[in-house]
């Protein structure tokens, strides 16, 4: 089937499973005709131009099947970027990148208006293309594409990010099988986890080498179990209450089943809802003031199983990594503050993971650039 064809039967399922307009997917394609296998490609077009990161040859925005955050087929976009020259035998080995925070809502999508810190990731990014590898840049399911993009839960994160090195590879043979996965800040923490799960996700398809993280916002779910009326009384970073609100609408989103407007007040709801739409910039200056605490009517910690249940979403695994972890950390950083990465490495260290740290006099950006020190001879390391 022509890419042309699996766009008409992709859009066609999209209406399908977001619709539930059954009768019109049969009408047009049978259910066979429809291949929602991991990585498959559905579109392919060029990327827009200001766009292209420095150092491509080539670059192209794809739409492809990946699985959702409830284990279901799920359309997500992403971009892919090949370096110069000529690619070395066996092709060029590939770095599934995982975005930092952007936003929720469709047009926050880096392949359609780039990255949210673009002077900060294009630099990081040329440099790993100057070094010789392709990158596939996944969206995440639900950024761009049907449904909301269920923030922080870094397994369907993992999934889109496995899939995008599918999807690249399908689209361009000159793209090695090997790969390795980086990210920085929500995409720190998707990197991991991705790490996680990359091997069994990527099956015997992909040749996975291991991860680097930066910013990784690990164990923050212990920072939501006492929010409730008053809790914080004062406000926060804006940062920090964008972040905050990302999560409670996408855990609201995967989570249907507890009623978190139920614990939320009438301005919560509001916020929680506008979070939904607005991209992290505009939402920083829109959100800052807000006191956490007057979003909720009643404890969270009144969920069912609250602790699990988050930790099922957003918790990044401490154990079952099967190749090398770098995680890079900031000692300034007032984002992802430096104890969520030290906790997490430690937790790794007692589990006999193998982890390595670096740290560095910086804040959360500043950690992304700096790191690139250590982490290309750990990549290139990874490689060989």
């Amino acid at each position: 089937m022509s890419i042309l064809s699996r766009s008409l039967v992709a859009a066609v399922s999209v209406v399908s499973l977001t619709l539930g307009a059954t009768a019109l997917s049969v009408s047009v394609a049978t259910a066979d005709e429809v291949d929602t296998t991991p990585g498959t490609v559905v579109d392919v077009e060029e990327l827009a131009p200001g766009l292209v990161l420095p150092g491509a040859a080539d670059a192209k925005r794809i739409t492809y099947w990946t699985t959702g955050f409830d284990g279901k087929p799920a359309l997500s976009t992403g971009a892919f970027f090949v370096p110069e020259g000529e690619a070395p035998e066996g092709g060029w080995p590939v770095l599934g990148w995982a975005h930092g925070t952007s936003g929720l809502g469709d047009d926050c999508a880096p392949s359609l208006v780039g990255p949210a810190d673009a002077g900060r990731d294009r630099q990081y990014l040329g440099t790993w293309l100057d070094q010789g590898y392709a990158i596939a840049a996944t969206d995440y399911a639900g950024l761009g594409t049907p449904g909301l993009m269920p923030y922080l839960d870094g397994k369907a994160s993992a999934h889109s990010v496995v899939d995008s090195v599918k999807a690249s590879r399908e689209v361009d043979a000159s793209l090695s099988n090997k790969w390795v996965v980086i990210g920085q800040s929500q995409g720190g923490g998707a990197a991991i986890t991705t790490a996680r799960y990359a091997t069994e996700f990527g099956g015997s398809e992909l040749d996975y080498r291991g991860a680097v993280g930066t910013g990784v916002p690990a164990n923050i779910e212990l920072a939501l179990l006492p929010l409730g009326p008053g809790v914080l009384p004062v406000a926060a970073g804006k940062g920090l209450t964008t972040y905050l609100l990302y999560i409670l609408a996408g855990l609201r989103y995967a989570h249907p089943e507890i009623d978190l407007n139920s614990y939320l007040t009438e301005q919560g709801r509001q916020l929680v809802d506008r979070a939904e739409t607005v991209c992290v910039l505009d939402a920083e200056e829109e959100f800052a003031g807000t006191i956490s605490g007057d979003l909720f009517s009643r404890p969270l910690n009144q969920i069912p199983n609250f602790y699990g249940l988050l930790n099922d979403y957003m918790g990044v695994p401490t154990s079952g990594y099967d190749r090398p972890l770098f995680i890079g950390q900031g000692l300034t950083d007032t984002d992802v503050p430096a104890p969520a990465a030290l906790s997490l490495v430690a937790q790794l260290k007692a589990n006999g993971q193998d982890v390595t740290l670096h740290t560095y006099p910086t804040d959360h950006s500043g950690a992304l650039l700096q790191s690139r020190v250590d982490s290309i001879p750990f990549v290139k390391q990874l490689f060989e």
